[in-house]
């Protein structure tokens, strides 16, 4: 059971790494084929595959009642991301929604 934890871990980990570089692609000059075509974007989107891949093999045996709620560490992970990469603000709200976020992923993995 505990590798199918590591596959969703690993798929968090990834889609992360997948956010990062799209939005790496998204901020840099050019128009929109352009930005399609950067290797960030290409990596990111490949990154985005992996996850899908990594994901797969977690629901093998994790409940997808539990697997998907454990994604949404993602959102808190990205808006942090967001901040410290890229400059991005954190609100007092945006504080508050993923406390919230943390509350709801412990209780369901707990559950």
């Amino acid at each position: 059971m505990t590798l199918y934890w590591l596959a969703l871990a690993a798929a968090i980990l990834t889609s992360l790494l997948g956010q990062v570089l799209l939005k790496a692609g998204a901020v840099a000059e050019g128009g929109f084929l352009a930005q399609l075509f950067r290797p960030s974007t290409l990596l990111g989107l490949a990154a985005y595959a992996g996850a899908a891949f990594l994901y797969i093999i977690a629901l093998r045996r994790i409940p997808m009642s539990i697997a998907l709620p454990c994604t949404a560490a993602s959102y808190v992970a990205v808006a942090l991301l967001g901040h410290f990469l890229f400059g991005e603000r954190l609100s007092l709200q945006k504080l508050a929604a993923i406390a919230l976020i943390c509350g709801g992923v412990l209780m369901l993995a707990g559950a």
